[in-house]
C-alpha cells in the first residue's frame, strides 16, 4: 500500500512538473500550430541552406505560403506531423523566411547559422 502511494506521488510529481516546464501543449497540442527552421551555411566558396517546416499541430494546415523574400513556394497540404525539408531558391538573399497558412499563422523567422568551432569545416 505504500508502495502504490509513493508511485503515485511520484506520477503526480513528473506530470507537474512536465506542465510546469513545457505548458499545456504538451498534453493537449495545438490545433493549429507549425514548426519552422531556416538554416544556412556560408562555406568559402559556397553556402548550404534549408527550410525546415513540420505540421506539430493535430489538423492538417491548407495553402501554406512560404515566403524566401522574393520567391514563394506553395503546400496545398501539409498534414498532421508531416514535416518537409525545402531548398531556398539560388540567388535568393538568405534573410529571412515567413510563412502562412489559411487557419491565421503567420511566422517570420532568420535564417539560423552554425556554431563555428575551430577544426571544423568551414571555420
Amino acid at each position: 500500500m505504500k508502495i502504490g502511494l509513493i508511485a503515485a506521488g511520484a506520477s503526480g510529481v513528473v506530470i507537474i512538473s512536465v506542465i510546469m516546464i513545457f505548458g499545456t501543449h504538451v498534453i493537449y497540442p495545438a490545433k493549429y500550430d507549425l514548426y519552422l527552421d531556416p538554416f544556412k551555411d556560408p562555406q568559402d566558396l559556397f553556402t548550404t541552406a534549408r527550410v525546415t517546416i513540420q505540421n506539430t499541430g493535430n489538423a492538417p494546415l491548407t495553402n501554406v505560403i512560404i515566403d524566401y523574400g522574393g520567391y514563394t513556394d506553395k503546400i496545398l497540404l501539409l498534414k498532421p506531423g508531416q514535416k518537409l525539408i525545402l531548398s531556398p531558391p539560388t540567388g535568393n538573399k538568405l534573410e529571412q523566411v515567413t510563412v502562412t497558412t489559411d487557419e491565421g499563422i503567420s511566422m517570420t523567422m532568420p535564417y539560423r547559422l552554425p556554431i563555428k568551432m575551430p577544426g571544423m569545416m568551414g571555420s
